[in-house]
Order: structure tokens, then C-alpha cells, then sequence
């Protein structure tokens, strides 16, 4: 499996194959602490090969700094999902998207979304979190 897309967005779609992306970012500003996220998703496009036919477990997980998950009780997220290509298919890629709801983020800092494929880490999309100070 490659990973040819990845990214987290306020909004993503799957229009008849194609992926659609809107408002992709990698920083949030908070006024405050705690702060929630109230929606965004994550967004995946995957391209599989024949090597790839069978059964497979995906992993989602945010973590913080320390490596603690976000929503410990909630994550991480491992769909699982077969793969099976025609025999004349070179190759076939599928949209994944992920609609995260209530983000909550107690501190500022850098968190990662891991991305996991059959128990290893594939890929780690870094997402910053500011304490923005209100001007008086």
C-alpha cells in the first residue's frame, strides 16, 4: 500500500473516485486552553497493488507530544478492510476519509496524526496547536 495523499481538512469528499479537499491545514490557533475542534477530517487516498490482496488493519491515532493518545478511549481508530484487485489491474486506489468531531486539545504544542498499515507506522502528520493571545 501507498500512501499518496494525506491530510487533514476542515472538509473532504469522495466525488465519484476523486478526492476532494477543502481547507487543508497543519496549525490551529486557540484563544484559550482547553480548546475544541469542532469538525475536520482526515483525508487518505491509498494505492493498492496485487502484492497488496487480502485483509489489512489501518491505524489512526492523534497523540501529543509525549506520545499519549488524544482521546484515549476512542483511539486509535483501526478499520479493517480486504483488498482484492481485478487480475488484470495494475494497481487500484481508494479515497479514505475520516470525519473527526470535538477535538479536544488541552495544551499547545505539536501533536501527531499516525497513520499505521498491519501494525507499522507508515506515516506521521505533524499538527501544531498556538495559544494566540486576544489584544485587549
Amino acid at each position: 500500500m501507498d500512501i499518496q495523499i494525506a491530510s487533514l481538512c476542515d472538509h473532504a469528499a469522495d466525488y465519484n473516485g476523486k478526492l476532494v479537499l477543502t481547507g487543508t491545514f497543519d496549525t490551529l490557533g486557540a484563544r484559550s486552553l482547553p480548546v475544541v475542534h469542532p469538525m475536520c477530517a482526515l483525508a487518505l487516498r491509498l494505492c493498492f497493488t496485487q502484492e497488496d490482496s487480502g485483509r489489512h488493519k489501518l491505524s489512526v491515532n492523534i497523540i501529543n507530544e509525549d506520545g499519549e493518545p488524544l482521546d484515549p478511549k476512542n483511539m486509535p481508530i483501526e478499520p479493517e478492510f480486504d483488498v482484492q484487485l481485478p487480475n488484470d489491474a495494475p494497481f487500484l486506489t481508494r479515497n479514505l476519509i475520516m470525519n473527526l468531531q470535538g477535538l479536544r486539545f488541552t495544551e499547545a504544542g505539536i501533536y501527531s496524526i499516525d497513520i499505521g498499515y498491519d501494525g507499522e507506522l507508515v506515516m506521521r502528520l505533524p499538527l501544531r496547536i498556538v495559544h494566540v493571545e486576544q489584544k485587549s
